[in-house]
């Protein structure tokens, strides 16, 4: 598989899928929350100002608005994936008779088998035995063959590769194919039409698809695509730091949906800086923060979302917990930086609203 994603494949894709996802709803907000201000990133989107934010608040100063994508097909973003990876095969005759195969932490494997039910293919679906009960009942839904193995992503991928080797089932993948990433960046390419001006849009990360395509089209349109992912479920953080893809432990809120062990290459190169030294940025958050970030969208704003949803805003709630690492952890706007928020999925139960899982 080729490491790299072009934006004529983001194209290629948004063409594809146009009339069968829907197009993404956006909404400007007020700041968010009241965390002292610390360090500071400066600006650096398309014209490369650099400013301050006020003492009160992350995000004073910066113009705020929501990329509403859990209210996408199936509840996330994956329906732009498995769209487009359903339909390339289709139009290159290569979909076998055995159907379409894939392991997912929930939403790509709904995404997948929604897709499959609009094409008349069979899906299968290896999940975690611990996904959400919500995720699997909504799989079944949509008519998938649901086989729960092991407690991690890792686990149920292995079976689903062995499924498709003795089967001859197409074998997707959550995040980490061309087809999957370039259909998830026509998100960008969205919301590069409905929020003129933009200079940075934050995305949550597990394994990298959706950033992959996303920062390949911000890069497109000169706007900065900043990575966001739990301190202890840091795929593409430790990819980046390593020159290459590595494993690392998944111990977070959010990790069943960002817990991937390892991130795609498509996102590691993604995420490596321009020549001048701006476009992409990979930052952490701590669980609290993610916790935060939910109930915050809920108590505000009435928006539901999973925490891997959160991680993205949780960004702007986050503190350096050292000077040494202000670059790493959260991210500060800068007065005026038009920032977009992309809360990406909202496939949870609402009764953990008030028995949210306690941050580890």
């Amino acid at each position: 598989m080729r490491h790299q994603l072009g934006y004529d494949d983001i194209k290629a894709a948004a063409e594809r899928i146009a009339g069968h996802v829907r197009p993404v709803a956006v909404a400007p907000t007020e700041g968010l929350g009241d965390a002292k201000a610390a360090g500071n990133t400066g600006r650096t989107g398309r014209t490369g100002r650099t400013g301050r934010t006020g003492r009160t608040g992350r995000t004073k100063g910066a113009e705020l608005w929501l990329a509403l994508e859990y209210l996408q097909h199936t509840g996330s973003f994956k329906a732009r994936g498995a769209q487009n990876f359903l339909r390339a095969h289709r139009e290159a005759r290569t979909l076998p008779d055995a159907g379409v195969t894939i392991a997912s932490g929930g939403n790509a494997g709904m995404a997948c088998a929604w897709a499959a039910l609009r094409q008349g293919v069979r899906a299968t679906v290896f999940l975690p035995a611990n996904a959400p009960r919500v995720k699997v009942a909504r799989l079944r839904s949509y008519g998938a063959d649901v086989r729960l193995v092991g407690t991690e992503y890792a686990e149920a991928l292995a079976a689903c590769e062995d499924f498709a080797a003795t089967s001859g089932a197409l074998a997707s993948h959550a995040y980490d194919h061309p087809l999957i990433a370039a259909g998830a960046g026509t998100l960008m390419e969205e919301i590069h039409t409905r929020v003129p001006g933009l200079d940075t849009v934050l995305v949550a990360v597990g394994g990298g698809g959706l950033f992959a395509g996303v920062a390949t089209a911000a890069r497109q349109h000169g706007i900065r695509a900043v990575a966001v992912e739990p301190e202890h479920s840091r795929a593409l953080h430790a990819a980046l730091a390593a020159g290459r893809p590595v494993d690392v432990t998944v111990d977070s809120v959010a990790g069943d949906s960002l817990g991937a062990r390892r991130a795609t290459a498509l996102a590691v190169d993604a995420a490596r800086p321009d020549a001048d030294g701006r476009g992409a940025r990979s930052v952490l958050v701590p669980d609290e923060a993610i916790v935060r970030a939910r109930r915050e969208l809920w108590e505000d704003r009435r928006i539901l979302v999973e925490h891997g949803a959160a991680t993205a805003l949780a960004a702007l709630l986050t503190e350096p917990k050292t000077d040494r690492d202000s670059d790493d952890y959260g991210y500060r706007p800068a007065d005026g930086e038009k920032v977009c928020v992309v809360l990406c999925g909202a496939n949870t139960d609402p009764a953990t609203l008030s028995a949210s899982p306690e941050p580890r």
